[in-house]
């Protein structure tokens, strides 16, 4: 059965048929849905949902292009959240250089705070870094964030950086860029990357997947990036549904 371990079904992209939509995918064989908070708003959404549909549960964190919105008394609720029984990670949290909103320095202090949240509160983070390869390793070498331990999410980078990943035992969320045709290093990457590190997730509503590329996304698109992450590796669809499966459940202790 599929596990999504990156989805964001609070976006108001799934407003008109959210509840249409997630009652449908274990139906779908989807049986397991990780939904993270990107925002404060974001985090509130996430717990209704998880309150209300058994097989979804719950990341809390504040993405890096929304960190201006953390302050001392919202971080406190932030981290008070992450004790609720469904929460099984923080995140995403991380440094986008992309929009490179908030500045860097705010970024960095509000991804240093959330790291040592999670290591408070001893739950895996989810990382998210775009255009920001050099910054992100820096801060979780420099605190010790293979204690805390992982996934990338999105990995975007070349196998190089795989590597320094792999030495802190963190794993990789691969999505739909992985069947885009230019996706030549990711798929150089995904080759080099261990099956047992992989994590199949879509970060719907975006990043929908070929023969989808440009809608939007969804969990009931998780095949195409299973069957090409087994194209890839020379492995059985099956197989590298099942394995991604309990990668993502021993991350998550599910």
């Amino acid at each position: 059965m599929i596990f999504e371990s990156h989805a964001h079904y609070d976006d108001d992209a799934f407003d008109e048929d959210r509840e249409m939509l997630l009652p449908s995918l274990p139906e779908n064989g989807i049986t397991t849905v990780i939904n993270i908070g990107a925002s404060l708003g974001s985090c509130k959404t996430t717990i209704a949902l998880m309150e209300k549909y058994p097989f979804l549960y719950g990341a809390m964190g504040v993405h890096p292009s929304d960190t201006a919105e953390l302050n001392e008394e919202n971080f406190k609720w932030l981290k008070e959240q992450c004790s609720l029984e469904k929460v099984v990670a923080v995140g995403e949290i991380g440094l986008d250089y992309y929009w490179n909103e908030p500045e860097p320095a705010i970024q960095k202090r509000w991804f240093e705070r959330q790291l040592e949240m999670a290591r408070e509160v001893k739950l895996p983070v989810v990382i998210h870094s775009r255009d920001a390869a050099k910054d992100t390793l820096d801060i979780m070498k420099n605190l010790h964030a293979e204690e805390i331990g992982g996934v990338i999410h999105c990995f975007s980078y070349a196998k190089e950086m795989a590597r320094e990943y792999l030495n802190m035992d963190y794993s990789f969320g691969i999505g739909g860029v992985i069947t885009f045709k230019n996706a030549k290093k990711l798929k150089e990457a995904v080759e080099y990357i261990p099956i047992e590190k992989i994590l199949l997730e879509t970060d719907s509503p975006y990043l929908a997947p070929e023969p989808n590329r440009g809608k939007r996304n969804s969990s009931l698109n998780l095949p195409y990036i299973a069957k090409e992450i087994a194209a890839i590796k020379n492995m059985d669809y099956d197989e590298v549904v099942a394995i991604t499966e309990q990668n993502a459940k021993k991350l998550f202790r599910l």
